[in-house]
């Protein structure tokens, strides 16, 4: 194992993330009673912001597409870490640590406010990024 298998790895597994992530929000339907009335307020009830009026409903879409784009945005920014781990690892520097520090409080956030394939995903990135982050500062 190197460190830039371990980028692509974690690359590959914030896609497979960023996929579950948008499909879970866009298709989640509750299914008590209690659950819809409130998806239907979000979806109905108005607030303002700004010059704007908006339901809830569509900030947590606006939301969810968000994180969804920072998933993919991280995905392509470990990608290019493997490759820059193969040929210039020092100019990595403390890059890799800080996404295995992000990927560290999306796991315990996952926990804590999420099921478990979001707490799974994020300790297996966070394992790709903290093992490989070691690797290249091991041969700086």
């Amino acid at each position: 194992m190197n460190a830039t298998l371990l980028y692509r790895a974690a690359s590959v597994l914030l896609v497979v993330f960023a996929a579950g992530h948008t499909y879970g929000f866009l298709n989640f339907r509750p299914e008590s009673l209690a659950g819809r009335a409130l998806w239907e307020a979000m979806s109905t009830v108005q607030l303002q912001a700004g010059r704007g009026s908006f339901t809830y409903g569509r900030l947590y879409v606006g939301f969810g597409l968000y994180v969804s784009a920072y998933l993919l945005f991280t995905a392509l920014l470990a990608w290019y870490l493997g490759a820059l781990a193969r040929n210039n690892p020092k100019a990595i520097g403390p890059l890799g640590w800080a996404l295995f520090a992000l990927q560290l409080v999306s796991l315990v956030l996952s926990l804590i406010y999420f099921a478990p394939p979001p707490a799974i995903l994020s300790a297996l990135v966070a394992a790709c990024f903290g093992w490989a982050s070691w690797m290249v500062q091991s041969k700086s």
